[in-house]
């Protein structure tokens, strides 16, 4: 429930702190003392929208805090925890307006978005007056609503849960599907394909170590070439070996025609010859060393050029053949057996829908027979709040060809306000004033079900008086035993009937020369009678009146 609310330099407010029971609190005041603004402060600190005009004139900024205490189990508590905010003790809410129109939002002293301090706090407030209309206004509201009078949440949960795993089933049956149907028009290409690297082979780093290979081979090829060139050369027809042994024979027989002459000569050319025998030698082992195969070469070249060609093809690095030959053997797997397992997944499909079904249909059935129990028990409430002539009705349609996650129901609150009128919405059909007790009566109805801990009223009670005004009083009462009930009153009967009563004053500020501000005191039992005589007869009290009051507050009405 809310335990605290403070409020600084906002509107007419320049330092207010008020402390809150559990049960009924009303607040009352003449017109225009500033009870909009209590509310006004209120919502700011729930999330709601900021506007710089809320900043008191002459201050740069405004700050509201509201603290919660509520159980540890409460929702809000599990919104907050799941965005990381801590939700020890009482929850803190905090905001910030400045003048020029930008706001801060803090839960437990932490920085939040306004959008998650709003969600928090529709968790732990609801307001509603006769224009309020977001209890009523959304249809989802509605079925939330009976699901909670009929103890159902739980129940939708697992319904819900059952759908998503249906849809889940058929998002996999979908999917699977398509992959099988694209397979299929590609199956001759992937047969050929996979037969393709199949026969290739590819092996992980294979081309990096084919470069090398071939890099090295074809540095050995350039030397055995000119060793080769060499050896033709030494070896070949244009050798110069026969020639000069030829030329040693000639000169040896011509030198013992000149003694002393040639015979050096002879000598070098013979040493000569033995040189060249020796290169001879020399350049076919070099050429046994280069260890050069031309075939291996061509076998290697062969090898890496066809992993670059399919590479190319495939439009993928050649290191990734292999596993683009992987994945194409499994598109295959799949397609072979793709029938089978679309088969397993579209029985998957039905089974879980047929779950769903079942849970859902056994949910509306609860829903139907519910929604007459809320019908009748907010009728119950009608007569004392002068909507004796009314008919409240509670529609559950029920279409199992339009499912959703909360089922296939559609819930809305319908009203006829007289008879022979047409029944319909009942945002279109009620006026202001019906709407605010339809809305009493309903949360009358779910006690505590279905709501935030703290319920705050708007003058629901505007023009309405005696009987009715006193009914609507005692159901406030009765409200207020379940849930924290904050109501903003002009009716005396209802404020007698409070728990805690505030009275919202406005005059000037101590200090301040001309300035105005709003002020709020807790009212003793002598004051509280004061102000119900004042609620009673207007300006001028009179005796009458305090004796009426007095009767008010003695319960005798």
């Amino acid at each position: 429930m809310l335990v605290q609310l403070s409020i600084r330099d906002i509107v007419l407010i320049e330092r207010l702190d008020l402390a809150f029971e559990a049960g009924l609190s009303v607040l009352t005041g003449e017109t225009g003392a500033g009870k909009s603004i209590l509310l006004d402060s209120l919502s700011l600190a729930l999330g709601g929208r900021g506007d710089g005009s809320l900043v008191r004139h002459g201050a740069d900024k405004g700050q509201v805090t509201a603290v919660f205490d509520v159980g540890t189990m409460h929702a809000a508590r599990k919104l907050l925890s799941e965005n990381g905010v801590d939700d020890d003790g009482d929850l803190i809410f905090r905001r910030q307006q400045n003048a020029d129109g930008r706001t801060k939002a803090y839960i437990n002293d932490q920085p939040v978005s306004v959008q998650l301090m709003r969600q928090v706090g529709q968790l732990m407030v609801e307001i509603h007056g006769q224009h309020d209309d977001r209890a009523l206004v959304d249809t989802d509201a509605h079925r939330a609503l009976l699901d909670a009078f009929a103890g159902l949440a739980e129940e939708a949960v697992s319904v819900g849960e059952k759908y998503h795993k249906w849809r889940e089933a058929e998002r996999a049956f979908k999917t699977h599907k398509a992959k099988v149907e694209a397979a299929a028009r590609e199956a001759d290409y992937l047969r050929a394909s996979v037969e393709e690297l199949e026969g290739l082979a590819p092996a992980d780093g294979e081309e990096d170590e084919l470069a090398e290979r071939r890099s090295v081979m074809q540095k050995a090829e350039r030397i055995a070439g000119d060793i080769s060139e060499a050896s033709d050369f030494l070896n070949g027809h244009s050798s110069p070996v026969p020639l000069i042994a030829s030329l040693v024979r000639r000169l040896e027989r011509k030198s013992h025609e000149a003694p002393g002459l040639l015979e050096e000569t002879v000598e070098l050319l013979d040493a000569a010859l033995d040189n060249l025998s020796n290169a001879q030698m020399e350049v076919e082992g070099a050429l046994r060393r280069a260890e050069y195969d031309p075939k291996e070469l061509e076998r290697v070249e062969e090898r890496l050029f066809a992993l670059r060609a399919a590479g190319r093809k495939y439009s993928v690095p050649v290191t990734a053949l292999p596993a683009l030959a992987e994945k194409m053997v499994a598109d295959l797997a799949d397609l072979d057996a793709g029938e089978e397992k679309l088969g397993r997944l579209e029985a998957a499909v039905g089974e879980q829908k047929a779950l769903f079904d079942h849970a859902a249909k056994a949910l509306s059935a609860k829903r139907q027979n519910a929604g007459s129990a809320l019908s009748r028990a907010v009728m119950d409430e009608l007569p004392a709040l002068k909507l004796e002539r009314a008919t409240f009705m509670v529609e559950v349609l029920s279409d199992p060809e339009t499912p959703k996650a909360e089922g296939i129901d559609t819930v809305e609150f319908h009203v006829q306000t007289n008879p022979g009128t047409r029944p319909g919405p009942i945002m279109k059909v009620a006026s202001g004033g019906e709407l605010s007790r339809f809305l009493l009566a309903l949360k009358v109805a779910l006690a505590d079900r279905g709501s935030a801990p703290t319920l705050v009223f708007d003058e629901i009670d505007t023009g309405v008086g005696g009987a009715v005004a006193d009914a609507i009083g005692q159901r406030l009462k009765r409200l207020s035993s379940k849930v924290q009930v904050l109501s903003v009153t002009h009716a005396p009967q209802v404020a007698a009937r409070a728990a805690t009563h505030l009275l919202i004053s406005k005059g000037p500020t101590e200090g301040a020369g001309d300035s105005i501000s709003t002020r709020v005191a807790t009212m003793s039992e002598d004051h509280r009678r004061e102000e119900i005589a004042r609620m009673l007869a207007g300006a001028s009290i009179t005796d009458e009146a305090r004796a009426a009051a007095a009767k008010l507050l003695a319960g005798d009405h």
